[in-house]
């Protein structure tokens, strides 16, 4: 359900077809995030997730895909 939410979350974003992203897509590398993207994201994914003030440093140990759902699931459960 995380997985599947922040698939279209990132699709829509980066304007990359969501099949083409899995746990490990790296967000630098292969999505081509860079510091404005993650500010972005994170106002998407506080919206979303219904997380309160996520951090520079939160946003900054996101490397992967996988990296964001494990943080998620860690404050949603």
């Amino acid at each position: 359900m995380i997985f599947d939410i922040l698939v279209q979350l990132l699709s829509e974003q980066f304007d990359v077809e969501p099949n083409t992203i899995t746990m490990n897509t790296d967000l630098e590398e292969e999505l081509g995030a860079d510091s404005l993207d993650a500010v972005e994201l994170a106002l998407a994914l506080e919206e979303e997730f219904d997380l309160e003030n996520l951090l520079e440093e939160d946003m900054l140990r996101f490397h992967t895909v996988g990296d964001i759902v494990e943080f998620i699931q860690e404050r949603v459960d």
